[in-house]
């Protein structure tokens, strides 16, 4: 087991960017990694996710390039890049580990407590 401390969310503006960070207690290297984000009254749903080879996948791939998940090896640490923010990306955000597949939150088995987003226009 893993554990998982998010930060880096709070008060953006609308347009604005964001970087969130999630740091593992042990290596999440060659394995599932995850964002997810919950809004309130919604269900939680998949952001983009790192494979066990390294490579990205994103849950809209419309939206690639606004968001941006990354890992630094070394030290752990997971990465969420949120550009060019928008009202409907407030959420609490949480990241993941241990999954099976990509974005499939049920295969998840270590989570954070997760960081708030808000988003100001």
């Amino acid at each position: 087991q893993v554990q998982l401390v998010e930060s880096g969310g709070g008060s953006v503006q609308a347009g604005g960017s964001l970087r969130l960070s999630c740091s593992a207690s042990r290596t999440i290297r060659g394995t599932y990694v995850a964002w997810f984000r919950q809004a309130p009254g919604k269900e939680r749903e998949a952001v983009a996710c790192i494979k066990p080879r390294g490579n990205a996948g994103y849950a809209d791939d419309s939206e690639t390039g606004r968001f941006i998940i990354s890992q630094d090896k070394s030290k752990n640490i997971l990465y969420l890049q949120i550009n060019n923010v928008k009202p409907e990306d407030a959420a609490m955000y949480y990241c993941a580990a241990g999954g099976t597949a990509c974005l499939s939150a049920r295969t998840y088995i270590d989570w954070g407590q997760g960081t708030q987003v808000t988003v100001s226009s």
